[in-house]
């Protein structure tokens, strides 16, 4: 038995011969690999071949609910150049290989997440065997990063489940489940977790099992194992890389430079995913992509306010069983929240009850959930047209239409028909919240809580607090958000919030952009190869016509006559064209193809003779330069806490390229000169709606930045 003291690694062998080597990081809630373990590893395996009455080993985590969640990104800020990045990389393979190579058999005991170096540590054993807890993951997720696996798991995951489900795993950054991860070859077994150990233990008391090959159709080997096939496999697959990254993301080429590699010899994959893993530490997309992982791990240790615990939420409700409400009551089921919906009519609940079930039943079918598992989320959701069962409800998300009157009147309700403790949140898009609660009786309980559509897939959430909102109402929302699985920001009460407000002028200036002539899919493209998930245009279809035409005239009366949309919504909602959800926008959704090609009948309602003279750059450039220059001023007057929180609003809420880092961080990397001087040469062309923010030009003549 070996336990050295602050050791991560624990060795203890038993009388069967079996060695059970425990990671257990000190002091963490979760195992992550560093480079300073190197030492304590080398130890154990120098033990482990040092004892001659060692059969088998089994390696498990001492952490109740991770085997070992990847290894430390902290680790890779440290690394000043490529090289010494790459060394990183080549010590991992090497300890890797020297367990593969043993001549013991070693099996991965795993229950929890296994990432990233994690995977890449269990996939260096001869047998894998996990548990069927709802919190086992297997996956490499390096491409979030803008990085690759780094310690041969780019050689080893396609040698186990083939190389094109290998390609695909790493290009997305797929995590596998236990029963997908069984049927894909990751796994040799899934058992509950109470027998884990000891079925690890029958496994590695096995032979070395010999090299196995994956499972593959006829036209799999044809395309995995010829040299014509794999090169037609590799063409293909980097013509859609680039159709989907557009060249803003380097990772995901260089993953597949590396398995075009490793498919001519393992130790040209090897050495180039090293030399590969190390440049791509180094660029400042995987340092922006690093940094939001960073923010948003921080986030998760906040209160809504300091030193202000969350209350517990044991029941919610939801008022409106529309999309909005249906997606809320999914996400609150979802968090284990029983979750009451109420709708002024019998079919309203049925739908967002509907909405749940449609989301759930597809994962049941592809076995990433268990049926009894669905059936308990579906318990949790109970609906009513009255407030029958809202009595003891902790809070209450309101999710009905944008009308004031009607946000008035449901805080009156909630107040004659619930606790006094209820916290009344408002999922209003625009409205400020301040004239929600200005008749409320217990103002301190109502705050806005703004989720985004499609709720069950959009990760930000803003919650806003006017003017009279407690602090406890703050903390207790805002542990709420992240139970339903949000990244939370807190933002100041006023027109458009945070998101919105940032958003409307980039949208305008599309607008803008359109009505002087260039074609609808020319702006789209501009600011899809900017990064952007949609173009303007086309998010303007999918989010509503009608819906901008509202928030518009909030705007303009709370922040000035910089928001005055253009008359083209006017022009288009006369014409009855709401977008996407009445099949009538600027797209065509009557097509072979819905939503794909523009309607081009929208050019002569418009007045509009389409014809291209503004370059890709220019249109970005126009549009984006607003949405920087409003986030200068919400972060100015107080709107968001930080650029932290603004940059995260961005990226989570309406898709910034996160390879950017976010508009702060973008401003950064600009430089704040340039910034004011490109808002400068645009309003003495186009007018005072780019004069630039004056905490800008401050900022510009300081010399100062944003991080």
């Amino acid at each position: 038995m070996t336990n050295e003291k602050n050791s991560a690694f624990t060795l203890d062998v038993r009388e069967n011969g079996v060695a059970v080597v425990t990671m257990d990081v000190p002091g963490e809630s979760m195992n992550t690999l560093r480079a300073e373990f190197a030492d304590e590893i080398n130890h154990v395996l120098d033990q482990i071949e040092g004892n001659k009455n060692i059969k088998g080993v089994v390696l498990i985590s001492g952490k109740a609910s991770s085997f070992v969640a990847g290894a430390d990104i902290g680790m890779l800020d440290k690394c000043t150049t490529a090289e010494e990045a790459e060394q990183l990389s080549l010590q991992g393979q090497a300890t890797m290989q020297r367990i593969e190579n043993m001549p013991v058999t070693w099996v991965a005991a795993i229950n929890g997440p296994a990432l990233g170096g994690g995977l890449e540590l269990a996939m260096c054993c001869h047998y894998r065997v996990c548990t069927d807890s709802d919190k086992t993951v297997m996956g490499l997720p390096e491409v979030q990063l803008g990085l690759l696996p780094g310690s041969g798991g780019t050689q080893r995951l396609p040698r186990l489940i083939g190389l094109q489900a290998g390609m695909q795993a790493m290009l997305t950054g797929k995590q596998f489940r236990p029963k997908q991860a069984k049927k894909a070859g990751i796994v040799d077994e899934v058992v509950p977790h109470s027998v884990l150990l000891d079925v690890a233990i029958e496994f590695a008391l096995k032979r070395k099992p010999a090299p196995r090959q994956p499972k593959l159709n006829l036209v799999g080997k044809l395309l995995e194992r010829t040299p014509f096939g794999r090169q037609v496999l590799f063409k293909q697959a980097r013509k859609q890389t680039l159709s989907k990254t557009r060249g803003n993301y380097p990772a995901p080429e260089r993953i597949l430079d590396v398995l075009e590699a490793g498919a001519i010899s393992l130790a040209k994959g090897y050495k180039t995913e090293a030399k590969y893993f190390g440049e791509l530490v180094m660029t400042p997309e995987s340092r922006q992509l690093r940094n939001i992982f960073f923010a948003t791990t921080e986030m998760k240790k906040e209160h809504g306010v300091d030193g202000v615990e969350p209350a517990k939420v044991a029941k919610a409700a939801v008022l409106g069983g529309g999309l909005m409400g249906g997606g809320i009551a999914y996400v609150t089921a979802k968090a284990g929240i029983p979750a009451r919906i109420k709708d002024i009519r019998a079919e309203g609940i049925a739908n967002a009850m509907k909405y749940s079930f449609d989301l759930l039943m597809p994962r049941v079918k592809r076995r990433i959930m268990s049926k009894a598992l669905m059936q308990k989320q579906m318990a949790l959701l109970t609906g009513s047209t009255d407030y029958a069962g809202f009595k003891n409800t902790d809070i209450v998300v309101e999710a009905v239409f944008e009308d004031l009157k009607l946000k008035q009147q449901m805080v009156a309700d909630i107040e004659s028909q619930c606790a006094e403790t209820t916290i009344f949140a408002s999922n209003t898009s625009s409205i400020p919240i301040g004239q929600i609660a200005a008749q409320a009786a217990r103002p301190e309980n109502v705050i806005g809580l703004h989720y985004f559509s499609p709720v069950d897939k959009m990760p930000l959430a803003e919650v806003i607090a006017h003017s009279g909102t407690s602090d406890q109402t703050i903390s207790t929302t805002v542990a709420f958000a992240r139970r339903q699985g949000k990244t939370p920001i807190v933002v100041k009460d006023g027109a458009g919030f945070y998101v919105n407000r940032i958003l409307a002028p980039y949208m305008n200036e599309a607008a803008c952009i359109l009505l002087a002539g260039e074609p609808i899919e020319h702006i789209d493209k501009s600011l899809l190869n900017f990064g952007f998930p949609v173009g303007p245009m086309k998010l303007l279809d999918e989010v509503g016509i009608d819906v901008g035409s509202k928030i518009s005239p909030i705007l303009v009366a709370d922040l000035g006559e910089r928001f005055t949309a253009p008359d083209a919504f006017d022009k288009l909602l006369q014409d009855d064209r709401k977008g996407k959800k009445n099949k009538s926008g600027l797209y065509d959704y009557n097509g072979k193809k819905p939503g794909k090609a523009v309607d081009e009948s929208v050019y002569t309602l418009l007045g509009i003779s389409p014809r291209q003279q503004l370059s890709d750059d220019q249109i970005a450039e126009r549009c984006v330069l607003l949405m920087l220059n409003e986030a200068a001023m919400c972060l100015d007057e107080g709107v968001i806490r930080n650029a932290r929180d603004g940059d995260i609003g961005a990226i989570f809420g309406i898709g910034f390229p996160p390879f950017l880092g976010g508009p702060f961080r973008y401003m950064d990397s600009l430089g704040i000169d340039h910034v004011v001087a490109r808002l400068n040469y645009y309003a003495g062309v186009l007018g005072d709606k780019f004069k630039p923010a004056e905490v800008l030009v401050k900022m510009a003549a300081e010399k100062a930045t944003f991080y």
